[in-house]
Protein backbone atom coordinates (compact mmCIF):
# COMPACT_ATOMS: atom_id res chain seq x y z
CA UNK A 1 0.00 0.00 0.00
CA UNK A 2 1.24 3.49 -0.88
CA UNK A 3 1.21 5.49 2.33
CA UNK A 4 0.31 9.20 2.08
CA UNK A 5 -0.06 11.16 5.32
CA UNK A 6 -3.56 12.46 6.05
CA UNK A 7 -2.41 16.08 6.04
CA UNK A 8 -1.06 15.67 2.50
CA UNK A 9 -4.36 14.20 1.32
CA UNK A 10 -6.27 17.11 2.88
CA UNK A 11 -3.84 19.56 1.28
CA UNK A 12 -4.27 18.02 -2.19
CA UNK A 13 -8.08 17.93 -1.97
CA UNK A 14 -8.25 21.43 -0.47
CA UNK A 15 -6.00 22.90 -3.18
CA UNK A 16 -8.09 21.37 -5.96
CA UNK A 17 -11.35 22.60 -4.40
CA UNK A 18 -9.96 26.11 -3.92
CA UNK A 19 -8.83 26.07 -7.54
CA UNK A 20 -12.40 25.30 -8.65
CA UNK A 21 -13.74 28.12 -6.46
CA UNK A 22 -11.26 30.76 -7.64
CA UNK A 23 -11.59 29.87 -11.33
CA UNK A 24 -15.41 29.90 -11.27
CA UNK A 25 -15.89 33.75 -11.44
CA UNK A 26 -14.57 33.63 -15.01
CA UNK A 27 -17.72 31.73 -16.06
CA UNK A 28 -20.11 34.41 -14.77
CA UNK A 29 -20.84 37.99 -15.81
CA UNK A 30 -20.17 40.89 -13.48
CA UNK A 31 -23.91 41.38 -12.94
CA UNK A 32 -24.34 37.72 -11.99
CA UNK A 33 -21.42 37.94 -9.55
CA UNK A 34 -23.12 40.85 -7.78
CA UNK A 35 -25.75 38.39 -6.49
CA UNK A 36 -23.14 36.04 -5.01
CA UNK A 37 -22.28 36.20 -1.27
CA UNK A 38 -19.69 38.80 -0.23
CA UNK A 39 -17.20 36.08 0.77
CA UNK A 40 -17.25 34.51 -2.70
CA UNK A 41 -14.19 35.50 -4.78
CA UNK A 42 -14.98 37.79 -7.71
CA UNK A 43 -11.54 38.27 -9.26
CA UNK A 44 -11.31 37.46 -12.93
CA UNK A 45 -8.49 37.07 -15.42
CA UNK A 46 -7.84 40.43 -17.09
CA UNK A 47 -7.44 40.34 -20.86
CA UNK A 48 -4.48 42.29 -22.20
CA UNK A 49 -4.42 44.91 -24.92
CA UNK A 50 -3.87 42.38 -27.71
CA UNK A 51 -6.90 40.32 -26.66
CA UNK A 52 -9.61 42.86 -25.85
CA UNK A 53 -8.28 45.79 -27.87
CA UNK A 54 -7.37 49.23 -26.54
CA UNK A 55 -4.80 52.00 -26.79
CA UNK A 56 -1.01 51.86 -26.76
CA UNK A 57 0.99 55.03 -26.04
CA UNK A 58 4.73 55.57 -25.80
CA UNK A 59 5.70 58.82 -24.07
CA UNK A 60 9.05 60.57 -23.84
CA UNK A 61 10.06 62.71 -20.85
CA UNK A 62 11.48 66.11 -21.83
CA UNK A 63 14.42 66.29 -19.42
CA UNK A 64 15.80 69.41 -21.12
CA UNK A 65 12.70 71.42 -20.22
CA UNK A 66 12.93 70.20 -16.63
CA UNK A 67 16.63 71.15 -16.48
CA UNK A 68 15.87 74.60 -17.86
CA UNK A 69 13.24 75.08 -15.17
CA UNK A 70 15.76 73.96 -12.55
CA UNK A 71 18.24 76.55 -13.83
CA UNK A 72 15.56 79.27 -13.60
CA UNK A 73 14.80 78.25 -10.02
CA UNK A 74 18.54 78.27 -9.29
CA UNK A 75 18.76 81.78 -10.76
CA UNK A 76 16.02 83.00 -8.40
CA UNK A 77 17.69 81.31 -5.44
CA UNK A 78 21.10 82.82 -6.24
CA UNK A 79 19.56 86.27 -6.66
CA UNK A 80 17.84 86.08 -3.25
CA UNK A 81 20.97 84.71 -1.52
CA UNK A 82 23.38 87.31 -2.93
CA UNK A 83 21.02 90.17 -2.16
CA UNK A 84 20.64 88.96 1.40
CA UNK A 85 24.42 88.78 1.80
CA UNK A 86 24.85 92.16 0.01
CA UNK A 87 27.24 90.73 -2.57
CA UNK A 88 27.44 92.75 -5.80
CA UNK A 89 26.97 91.03 -9.15
CA UNK A 90 25.86 91.67 -12.72
CA UNK A 91 24.58 89.62 -15.65
CA UNK A 92 22.80 86.89 -13.67
CA UNK A 93 21.32 84.71 -16.44
CA UNK A 94 19.87 81.20 -16.62
CA UNK A 95 20.87 79.28 -19.74
CA UNK A 96 19.80 75.85 -20.99
CA UNK A 97 21.81 73.86 -18.46
CA UNK A 98 23.82 76.39 -16.47
CA UNK A 99 23.63 79.80 -14.77
CA UNK A 100 26.21 82.57 -15.17
CA UNK A 101 26.91 85.79 -13.29
CA UNK A 102 29.77 88.22 -12.90
CA UNK A 103 30.88 89.27 -9.41
CA UNK A 104 31.73 92.92 -8.95
CA UNK A 105 34.50 91.83 -6.61
CA UNK A 106 36.24 88.61 -7.79
CA UNK A 107 37.53 88.12 -4.24
CA UNK A 108 33.99 87.16 -3.18
CA UNK A 109 34.10 84.00 -5.31
CA UNK A 110 34.89 81.50 -2.50
CA UNK A 111 32.22 83.00 -0.26
CA UNK A 112 29.66 82.86 -3.07
CA UNK A 113 30.65 79.26 -3.85
CA UNK A 114 30.08 78.21 -0.22
CA UNK A 115 26.74 80.03 -0.05
CA UNK A 116 25.42 78.44 -3.23
CA UNK A 117 26.50 74.93 -2.25
CA UNK A 118 24.79 75.39 1.11
CA UNK A 119 21.57 76.13 -0.77
CA UNK A 120 22.04 73.24 -3.24
CA UNK A 121 24.95 70.80 -2.64
CA UNK A 122 24.49 69.33 -6.13
CA UNK A 123 25.58 72.55 -7.84
CA UNK A 124 29.17 72.89 -9.06
CA UNK A 125 30.55 76.45 -9.15
CA UNK A 126 33.50 77.36 -11.38
CA UNK A 127 35.06 80.80 -11.71
CA UNK A 128 37.37 82.94 -13.79
CA UNK A 129 39.79 85.70 -12.67
CA UNK A 130 37.44 88.30 -14.19
CA UNK A 131 34.78 87.37 -11.62
CA UNK A 132 32.68 85.33 -14.08
CA UNK A 133 31.04 82.41 -12.22
CA UNK A 134 29.32 79.45 -13.84
CA UNK A 135 26.85 77.23 -11.96
CA UNK A 136 25.79 73.81 -13.21
CA UNK A 137 24.58 70.52 -11.74
CA UNK A 138 27.23 67.88 -11.06
CA UNK A 139 27.07 64.60 -12.99
CA UNK A 140 25.80 62.71 -9.90
CA UNK A 141 23.15 65.34 -9.19
CA UNK A 142 22.09 65.35 -12.84
CA UNK A 143 21.82 61.56 -12.89
CA UNK A 144 19.78 61.49 -9.68
CA UNK A 145 17.53 64.28 -10.95
CA UNK A 146 16.79 62.42 -14.20
CA UNK A 147 16.01 59.28 -12.23
CA UNK A 148 13.75 61.19 -9.83
CA UNK A 149 11.94 63.01 -12.67
CA UNK A 150 11.22 59.73 -14.51
CA UNK A 151 9.94 57.99 -11.36
CA UNK A 152 7.77 60.99 -10.45
CA UNK A 153 6.43 61.23 -14.01
CA UNK A 154 5.39 57.56 -13.95
CA UNK A 155 3.60 58.06 -10.63
CA UNK A 156 1.74 61.17 -11.85
CA UNK A 157 0.79 59.41 -15.11
CA UNK A 158 -0.52 56.48 -13.07
CA UNK A 159 -2.63 58.81 -10.91
CA UNK A 160 -4.10 60.61 -13.91
CA UNK A 161 -4.96 57.38 -15.73
CA UNK A 162 -6.46 55.84 -12.57
CA UNK A 163 -8.60 58.95 -12.03
CA UNK A 164 -10.26 58.43 -15.43
CA UNK A 165 -11.52 55.01 -14.33
CA UNK A 166 -9.61 53.06 -16.98
CA UNK A 167 -9.54 49.40 -15.94
CA UNK A 168 -6.21 47.62 -15.44
CA UNK A 169 -3.84 50.06 -17.17
CA UNK A 170 -0.29 48.88 -17.82
CA UNK A 171 2.25 51.65 -17.11
CA UNK A 172 5.97 50.95 -17.14
CA UNK A 173 9.32 52.62 -17.62
CA UNK A 174 10.97 51.85 -20.96
CA UNK A 175 14.59 52.77 -21.37
CA UNK A 176 16.00 55.84 -19.60
CA UNK A 177 13.49 58.46 -20.73
CA UNK A 178 10.28 56.77 -21.90
CA UNK A 179 7.02 55.57 -20.41
CA UNK A 180 4.94 52.80 -21.97
CA UNK A 181 1.17 52.93 -21.40
CA UNK A 182 -1.30 50.24 -22.46
CA UNK A 183 -5.00 50.85 -21.81
CA UNK A 184 -7.06 47.69 -22.50
CA UNK A 185 -10.62 48.35 -23.65
CA UNK A 186 -10.00 52.04 -24.47
CA UNK A 187 -10.71 52.70 -28.13
CA UNK A 188 -10.33 56.50 -28.21
CA UNK A 189 -7.18 57.70 -26.41
CA UNK A 190 -7.75 61.38 -27.25
CA UNK A 191 -8.85 62.42 -23.77
CA UNK A 192 -6.03 60.45 -22.12
CA UNK A 193 -3.50 62.09 -24.45
CA UNK A 194 -4.85 65.53 -23.61
CA UNK A 195 -4.58 64.80 -19.88
CA UNK A 196 -1.08 63.39 -20.15
CA UNK A 197 0.09 66.16 -22.46
CA UNK A 198 -0.48 68.82 -19.83
CA UNK A 199 2.21 69.46 -17.27
CA UNK A 200 -0.52 70.79 -14.93
CA UNK A 201 1.76 73.19 -13.10
CA UNK A 202 -0.77 75.19 -11.10
CA UNK A 203 0.12 78.54 -9.53
CA UNK A 204 -1.76 81.30 -7.72
CA UNK A 205 -0.18 84.70 -8.50
CA UNK A 206 -1.22 88.32 -8.20
CA UNK A 207 -1.93 90.55 -11.19
CA UNK A 208 -0.22 93.92 -11.52
CA UNK A 209 -3.22 95.97 -12.70
CA UNK A 210 -1.33 99.26 -12.47
CA UNK A 211 0.26 98.71 -15.89
CA UNK A 212 -1.07 97.90 -19.33
CA UNK A 213 -0.34 94.29 -20.36
CA UNK A 214 0.90 94.26 -23.93
CA UNK A 215 1.60 90.88 -25.63
CA UNK A 216 5.23 90.41 -26.60
CA UNK A 217 6.43 93.35 -24.54
CA UNK A 218 8.80 92.23 -21.73
CA UNK A 219 8.00 93.55 -18.28
CA UNK A 220 10.40 93.35 -15.30
CA UNK A 221 9.00 91.30 -12.43
CA UNK A 222 5.96 90.09 -14.39
CA UNK A 223 4.88 87.71 -17.15
CA UNK A 224 2.37 88.66 -19.82
CA UNK A 225 -0.12 85.78 -19.75
CA UNK A 226 -3.41 85.35 -21.59
CA UNK A 227 -6.84 84.07 -20.60
CA UNK A 228 -9.25 82.68 -23.17
CA UNK A 229 -12.46 84.52 -22.28
CA UNK A 230 -15.25 83.24 -24.54
CA UNK A 231 -12.97 83.09 -27.56
CA UNK A 232 -11.29 86.42 -26.84
CA UNK A 233 -7.75 86.67 -25.50
CA UNK A 234 -7.46 88.83 -22.39
CA UNK A 235 -3.89 89.59 -21.29
CA UNK A 236 -2.65 90.19 -17.75
CA UNK A 237 0.64 91.33 -16.27
CA UNK A 238 1.04 88.48 -13.79
CA UNK A 239 3.65 88.95 -11.10
CA UNK A 240 6.40 86.33 -11.08
CA UNK A 241 6.08 85.67 -7.34
CA UNK A 242 4.02 82.52 -6.68
CA UNK A 243 1.68 83.01 -3.71
CA UNK A 244 0.60 79.37 -3.45
CA UNK A 245 1.50 76.43 -5.72
CA UNK A 246 -0.52 73.41 -6.71
CA UNK A 247 1.70 71.28 -4.47
CA UNK A 248 -0.35 72.53 -1.48
CA UNK A 249 -3.68 71.30 -2.87
CA UNK A 250 -5.30 68.36 -1.09
CA UNK A 251 -8.52 68.13 -3.12
CA UNK A 252 -10.30 69.51 -6.17
CA UNK A 253 -13.78 68.60 -7.39
CA UNK A 254 -15.99 69.66 -10.33
CA UNK A 255 -19.18 71.39 -9.27
CA UNK A 256 -21.89 73.69 -10.56
CA UNK A 257 -21.99 77.22 -9.22
CA UNK A 258 -25.21 77.43 -7.15
CA UNK A 259 -25.82 81.02 -8.31
CA UNK A 260 -25.11 80.76 -12.05
CA UNK A 261 -25.38 76.97 -12.55
CA UNK A 262 -22.16 77.16 -14.59
CA UNK A 263 -19.45 74.49 -14.22
CA UNK A 264 -16.73 75.34 -11.71
CA UNK A 265 -13.97 73.64 -9.73
CA UNK A 266 -13.78 73.87 -5.95
CA UNK A 267 -10.44 73.28 -4.28
CA UNK A 268 -8.99 72.84 -0.81
CA UNK A 269 -5.44 73.64 0.37
CA UNK A 270 -3.51 71.83 3.09
CA UNK A 271 -2.80 73.60 6.38
CA UNK A 272 0.36 75.32 5.13
CA UNK A 273 -1.15 76.35 1.79
CA UNK A 274 -4.41 77.41 3.46
CA UNK A 275 -2.55 79.76 5.79
CA UNK A 276 -0.57 81.33 2.92
CA UNK A 277 -3.72 81.65 0.83
CA UNK A 278 -5.67 83.14 3.74
CA UNK A 279 -2.94 85.67 4.56
CA UNK A 280 -2.62 86.68 0.90
CA UNK A 281 -6.36 87.23 0.44
CA UNK A 282 -6.66 89.08 3.77
CA UNK A 283 -3.90 91.54 2.88
CA UNK A 284 -5.00 92.08 -0.74
CA UNK A 285 -8.78 92.53 -0.70
CA UNK A 286 -9.85 94.25 -3.91
CA UNK A 287 -6.88 93.07 -5.94
CA UNK A 288 -6.92 90.58 -8.82
CA UNK A 289 -5.15 87.27 -8.51
CA UNK A 290 -4.57 84.88 -11.40
CA UNK A 291 -4.94 81.13 -11.33
CA UNK A 292 -2.28 79.98 -13.79
CA UNK A 293 -2.14 76.50 -15.32
CA UNK A 294 0.84 75.68 -17.55
CA UNK A 295 1.50 79.34 -18.33
CA UNK A 296 -2.11 80.20 -19.15
CA UNK A 297 -4.58 82.11 -16.99
CA UNK A 298 -7.66 79.96 -16.44
CA UNK A 299 -9.35 82.42 -14.09
CA UNK A 300 -8.55 85.90 -12.78
CA UNK A 301 -11.06 86.84 -10.06
CA UNK A 302 -10.97 89.90 -7.84
CA UNK A 303 -10.60 89.16 -4.14
CA UNK A 304 -13.90 90.21 -2.54
CA UNK A 305 -13.13 89.07 1.01
CA UNK A 306 -10.48 87.10 2.92
CA UNK A 307 -10.61 83.31 2.53
CA UNK A 308 -8.94 82.02 5.72
CA UNK A 309 -10.27 78.44 5.53
CA UNK A 310 -8.17 77.43 2.51
CA UNK A 311 -11.21 76.84 0.29
CA UNK A 312 -11.61 78.38 -3.15
CA UNK A 313 -13.50 78.14 -6.39
CA UNK A 314 -12.41 78.44 -10.03
CA UNK A 315 -14.98 79.61 -12.56
CA UNK A 316 -14.43 80.01 -16.27
CA UNK A 317 -15.89 79.41 -19.70
CA UNK A 318 -15.32 75.67 -19.65
CA UNK A 319 -17.76 72.78 -20.00
CA UNK A 320 -18.49 70.32 -17.20
CA UNK A 321 -16.21 67.72 -18.86
CA UNK A 322 -13.41 70.30 -18.94
CA UNK A 323 -14.12 71.09 -15.28
CA UNK A 324 -13.80 67.36 -14.49
CA UNK A 325 -10.48 67.15 -16.33
CA UNK A 326 -9.17 70.30 -14.62
CA UNK A 327 -10.09 68.91 -11.21
CA UNK A 328 -8.43 65.61 -12.13
CA UNK A 329 -5.19 67.37 -13.11
CA UNK A 330 -5.22 69.42 -9.92
CA UNK A 331 -5.73 66.32 -7.75
CA UNK A 332 -3.11 64.21 -9.54
CA UNK A 333 -0.42 66.89 -9.30
CA UNK A 334 1.99 68.47 -11.75
CA UNK A 335 4.37 66.58 -13.97
CA UNK A 336 8.01 67.45 -13.26
CA UNK A 337 8.69 67.57 -17.03
CA UNK A 338 6.58 67.73 -20.22
CA UNK A 339 5.68 64.46 -21.95
CA UNK A 340 5.69 63.93 -25.72
CA UNK A 341 3.71 61.16 -27.46
CA UNK A 342 6.21 59.26 -29.62
CA UNK A 343 4.00 56.38 -30.65
CA UNK A 344 0.27 55.72 -30.63
CA UNK A 345 -1.56 52.57 -31.63
CA UNK A 346 -5.16 51.46 -31.30
CA UNK A 347 -5.96 47.75 -31.34
CA UNK A 348 -9.52 46.92 -32.36
CA UNK A 349 -11.56 44.40 -30.32
CA UNK A 350 -12.10 42.32 -33.47
CA UNK A 351 -8.40 41.52 -33.73
CA UNK A 352 -8.38 40.59 -30.05
CA UNK A 353 -11.40 38.29 -30.51
CA UNK A 354 -9.64 36.52 -33.39
CA UNK A 355 -6.57 36.08 -31.19
CA UNK A 356 -8.67 34.55 -28.41
CA UNK A 357 -10.33 32.11 -30.84
CA UNK A 358 -6.96 31.13 -32.30
CA UNK A 359 -5.50 30.73 -28.81
CA UNK A 360 -8.42 28.58 -27.67
CA UNK A 361 -8.13 26.42 -30.77
CA UNK A 362 -4.38 25.98 -30.35
CA UNK A 363 -4.71 25.17 -26.63
CA UNK A 364 -7.48 22.63 -27.30
CA UNK A 365 -5.43 20.92 -30.03
CA UNK A 366 -2.44 20.80 -27.69
CA UNK A 367 -4.54 19.22 -24.92
CA UNK A 368 -5.99 16.57 -27.27
CA UNK A 369 -2.62 15.66 -28.77
CA UNK A 370 -0.92 15.42 -25.36
CA UNK A 371 -3.82 13.38 -23.96
CA UNK A 372 -3.74 10.96 -26.91
CA UNK A 373 0.02 10.47 -26.61
CA UNK A 374 -0.12 9.86 -22.85
CA UNK A 375 -2.97 7.38 -23.11
CA UNK A 376 -1.32 5.43 -25.95
CA UNK A 377 2.06 5.40 -24.25
CA UNK A 378 1.04 4.67 -20.64
CA UNK A 379 -2.56 3.39 -20.72
CA UNK A 380 -4.20 3.84 -17.29
CA UNK A 381 -1.25 5.80 -15.94
CA UNK A 382 -1.57 8.08 -18.95
CA UNK A 383 -5.27 8.61 -18.19
CA UNK A 384 -4.33 9.71 -14.65
CA UNK A 385 -1.78 12.13 -16.09
CA UNK A 386 -4.46 13.51 -18.45
CA UNK A 387 -6.81 14.09 -15.50
CA UNK A 388 -3.97 15.93 -13.77
CA UNK A 389 -3.55 18.12 -16.87
CA UNK A 390 -7.18 19.23 -16.57
CA UNK A 391 -6.63 20.25 -12.97
CA UNK A 392 -3.36 21.84 -13.99
CA UNK A 393 -5.35 24.20 -16.22
CA UNK A 394 -7.95 24.80 -13.50
CA UNK A 395 -5.31 25.72 -10.93
CA UNK A 396 -3.39 27.82 -13.47
CA UNK A 397 -6.44 29.91 -14.36
CA UNK A 398 -7.41 30.09 -10.68
CA UNK A 399 -3.97 31.51 -9.81
CA UNK A 400 -4.18 34.03 -12.68
CA UNK A 401 -7.64 35.08 -11.47
CA UNK A 402 -6.51 35.38 -7.85
CA UNK A 403 -3.65 37.76 -8.66
CA UNK A 404 -5.70 39.38 -11.47
CA UNK A 405 -2.86 38.83 -13.90
CA UNK A 406 -3.20 40.30 -17.38
CA UNK A 407 -3.53 37.57 -19.99
CA UNK A 408 -1.90 38.41 -23.32
CA UNK A 409 -1.49 36.48 -26.57
CA UNK A 410 2.05 35.38 -25.59
CA UNK A 411 0.47 34.37 -22.27
CA UNK A 412 -1.84 31.99 -24.14
CA UNK A 413 1.26 30.60 -25.85
CA UNK A 414 2.76 30.09 -22.39
CA UNK A 415 -0.35 28.17 -21.32
CA UNK A 416 -0.12 25.91 -24.38
CA UNK A 417 3.54 25.32 -23.56
CA UNK A 418 2.83 24.42 -19.94
CA UNK A 419 0.33 21.76 -21.05
CA UNK A 420 3.19 19.83 -22.61
CA UNK A 421 5.45 20.57 -19.66
CA UNK A 422 2.70 19.43 -17.25
CA UNK A 423 2.99 15.83 -18.41
CA UNK A 424 6.78 15.97 -18.67
CA UNK A 425 7.10 15.05 -15.00
CA UNK A 426 4.62 12.19 -15.44
CA UNK A 427 6.64 10.86 -18.35
CA UNK A 428 9.74 10.77 -16.14
CA UNK A 429 7.82 9.09 -13.30
CA UNK A 430 6.15 6.51 -15.53
CA UNK A 431 9.38 5.63 -17.31
CA UNK A 432 11.07 5.23 -13.93
CA UNK A 433 8.26 2.94 -12.74
CA UNK A 434 8.64 0.81 -15.88
CA UNK A 435 12.37 0.59 -15.29
CA UNK A 436 11.87 -0.48 -11.68
CA UNK A 437 9.39 -3.17 -12.77
CA UNK A 438 11.90 -4.47 -15.32
CA UNK A 439 14.48 -4.67 -12.55
CA UNK A 440 12.21 -7.07 -10.65
CA UNK A 441 10.59 -4.80 -8.06
CA UNK A 442 7.08 -5.48 -6.80
CA UNK A 443 4.25 -3.25 -7.99
CA UNK A 444 3.91 -1.00 -4.93
CA UNK A 445 7.67 -0.77 -4.46
CA UNK A 446 8.13 0.17 -8.14
CA UNK A 447 5.52 2.95 -7.90
CA UNK A 448 7.05 4.36 -4.74
CA UNK A 449 10.59 4.19 -6.19
CA UNK A 450 9.41 5.73 -9.46
CA UNK A 451 8.07 8.84 -7.69
CA UNK A 452 10.98 9.18 -5.27
CA UNK A 453 13.84 8.67 -7.75
CA UNK A 454 12.32 10.87 -10.47
CA UNK A 455 11.88 13.73 -8.01
CA UNK A 456 15.43 15.14 -8.29
CA UNK A 457 15.31 15.23 -12.10
CA UNK A 458 11.85 16.87 -12.08
CA UNK A 459 12.89 19.57 -9.63
CA UNK A 460 16.14 20.30 -11.48
CA UNK A 461 14.49 20.60 -14.90
CA UNK A 462 11.66 22.81 -13.64
CA UNK A 463 13.96 24.97 -11.54
CA UNK A 464 16.19 25.78 -14.53
CA UNK A 465 13.11 26.69 -16.57
CA UNK A 466 11.84 28.91 -13.73
CA UNK A 467 15.18 30.73 -13.69
CA UNK A 468 14.87 31.36 -17.42
CA UNK A 469 11.31 32.74 -17.27
CA UNK A 470 12.26 34.73 -14.16
CA UNK A 471 14.92 36.52 -16.19
CA UNK A 472 12.38 37.08 -18.97
CA UNK A 473 10.05 38.72 -16.45
CA UNK A 474 12.80 40.88 -14.96
CA UNK A 475 14.22 42.19 -18.22
CA UNK A 476 11.11 41.97 -20.40
CA UNK A 477 8.07 44.21 -20.67
CA UNK A 478 4.40 43.90 -21.61
CA UNK A 479 3.63 40.69 -23.56
CA UNK A 480 7.01 39.18 -22.67
CA UNK A 481 6.15 39.46 -19.00
CA UNK A 482 2.74 37.94 -19.72
CA UNK A 483 4.42 34.90 -21.22
CA UNK A 484 6.79 34.67 -18.24
CA UNK A 485 3.94 34.89 -15.70
CA UNK A 486 1.76 32.19 -17.24
CA UNK A 487 4.73 29.89 -17.86
CA UNK A 488 6.12 30.22 -14.32
CA UNK A 489 2.71 29.70 -12.67
CA UNK A 490 2.12 26.76 -15.02
CA UNK A 491 5.43 25.15 -14.04
CA UNK A 492 4.74 25.48 -10.31
CA UNK A 493 1.20 24.12 -10.71
CA UNK A 494 2.38 21.25 -12.94
CA UNK A 495 4.82 20.08 -10.26
CA UNK A 496 1.91 19.88 -7.82
CA UNK A 497 -0.48 18.08 -10.17
CA UNK A 498 2.14 15.75 -11.68
CA UNK A 499 3.58 14.66 -8.35
CA UNK A 500 1.09 15.16 -5.50
CA UNK A 501 -2.23 14.81 -7.36
CA UNK A 502 -1.35 11.80 -9.55
CA UNK A 503 0.22 9.96 -6.58
CA UNK A 504 -2.91 10.62 -4.52
CA UNK A 505 -5.14 9.25 -7.30
CA UNK A 506 -2.93 6.15 -7.59
CA UNK A 507 -3.11 5.60 -3.82
CA UNK A 508 -6.93 5.71 -3.91
CA UNK A 509 -7.03 3.40 -6.95
CA UNK A 510 -4.80 0.83 -5.30
CA UNK A 511 -6.72 1.05 -2.01
CA UNK A 512 -10.14 0.44 -3.59
CA UNK A 513 -9.28 -1.74 -6.63
CA UNK A 514 -6.38 -3.70 -5.07
CA UNK A 515 -4.76 -4.57 -8.46
CA UNK A 516 -2.21 -7.36 -8.69
CA UNK A 517 -0.41 -6.05 -11.79
CA UNK A 518 0.22 -2.73 -13.53
CA UNK A 519 -0.81 -1.84 -17.06
CA UNK A 520 1.88 0.62 -18.06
Amino acid sequence: MIHIPTWKTILVIGTCLLGLVFVSPNFFTDKQLEHFPSWFPKNKIVLGLDLQGGAHLLLEVDFEAALKEKMEALEDGVRATLRKERIGYTGLTAKKNFVTLTLRNPADFEKVKDLIQQVDPGVEVTGAPSGLATLRLSEDALRERRKSILAQSIEIVRRRVDETGTAEPFIQQQGDDRILIQLPGLQDPTRIKNLLGKTAKLQFRFVDDSVMAEPGKPMPGADILAEDHRGQKVHYAVKKQVIVAGDNLVDAQPRRDPQTNRPCVTFQFDTFGGKKFGDATRDNVGKIFAIVLDGEVISAPRIQEPMPNGHGQITGTFSFQEAQDLALLMRAGALPAPLTVLEERTVGPGLGADSIVAGERGTLIAILMVAAFMFIAYSFFGAIANFAVIFNLVLLFAALSLVQATLTLPGIAGIALTIGMAVDANVLINERIKEELRNGRKMLSAIDAGYNRAMTTIIDSNLTTLIGVGLLYHFGAGPTRGFAVTTSIGIIVSMFTAIALTKQILAWWIRFRRPTRLSI
